[in-house]
């Protein structure tokens, strides 16, 4: 990567956006754990390792170039966006999981995301050679994910009222600085962006289906409420493809490789809101069915 624009300029709209989550956060959100422990556990285990699988079967299957493939592994690592958050409100999800399952996940990515892309880039570019896990990699990562979280904890901590402040300006600050470095990014690769997006488009919108699909059904499948399963399934579909985007392109210096995360950062928008739409009528229809079996119980107990 030779522009100084992206390698210099993206950690500081990275940097923004995790100090902008750190403000949301409380250690509430962390204790909450005690609460829905088998909620919490089960999302986990199909963000942490159900999808990273299911990414590497469609990266096969559709037979990505190397470069390609460890930005779609890239991105099946990236825990799930604060945008989750929003969308679980409007479609009735279980929101306070949802800032569970954000605050959790922005700490574990700071561990798994490195070891997924470490392994990636053994497998799919240096054919199968190990190259370790590079320390100076993970501290990088380390101080422009975590530290700045950590700051706006304490910052909320200290004046809630300033957080509640701040909260606007530091997200409109960091959408426009984002914008402008993928709009960079973009404008490297611009001789080879339309064979990305028919290479990796497909694959993109298929894979989010997968997401919101596994991470609302599989909750449902073992019991947990309708509203855990839907927070649940907004958490695994919408990844953050903002810290996908930062790995490719500030710690492994390769625009190409963000390419995935960019084009999925487009899609899973108007397909997460389809996908809400369809569990809300779900819902509505078994509410309904549920009220007409209850009415005609009350029939047959009258008639006896």
């Amino acid at each position: 990567m030779d522009s100084a624009l992206l390698t210099i300029g993206l950690p500081i709209p990275l940097a923004v956006i995790m100090f902008g989550l750190g403000l949301s956060l409380t250690p509430a959100d962390f204790r909450r754990v005690r609460q829905n422990p088998r909620a919490v556990t089960t999302a986990l285990v199909c963000q942490l390792l159900v999808l990273p699988v299911i990414a590497f079967g469609l990266v096969e299957l559709f037979g990505l170039s190397p470069l390609l493939a460890v930005g779609f592994m890239i991105l099946a690592a990236s825990p799930g966006g604060t945008t989750a958050n929003l969308y679980s409100h409007l479609f009735r999800g279980d929101v306070a999981l949802n800032i569970t399952l954000t605050a959790i996940n922005s700490l574990i990515a700071v561990i798994s995301l490195p070891l997924v892309t470490n392994w990636a880039i053994g497998h799919f570019v240096d054919e199968g050679e190990s190259i370790g896990l590079q320390l100076d990699k993970l501290l990088q990562i380390f101080a422009i994910v975590l530290i700045p979280v950590v700051i706006g904890m304490f910052v909320r901590r200290r004046s809630p009222e300033f957080a509640d402040r701040m909260d606007r300006p530091v997200r409109t600050a960091s959408a426009i600085m984002l914008v402008l470095v993928v709009l960079a990014a973009m404008w490297t690769e611009r001789e080879n962006i339309s064979d990305y997006l028919a290479e990796v488009g497909l694959i993109a919108a298929i894979f989010c289906i997968l997401s919101l699909s596994i991470g609302y059904a599989v909750p449902r499948r073992l019991g947990l409420s309708e509203d855990q399963a839907v927070a649940s399934g907004f958490e695994i579909g919408i990844h953050n493809s903002t810290l996908a985007i930062a790995m490719a392109i500030t710690v492994l210096g390769n625009a190409q490789m963000s390419i995935p995360a960019a084009v999925y950062g487009v899609l899973m928008f108007p397909i997460a809101a389809v996908f809400g739409m369809i569990v809300r009528n779900r819902k509505v229809l078994s509410g309904s069915s549920s009220g007409v079996a209850a009415e005609a119980a009350d029939h047959r107990g009258d008639a006896r």
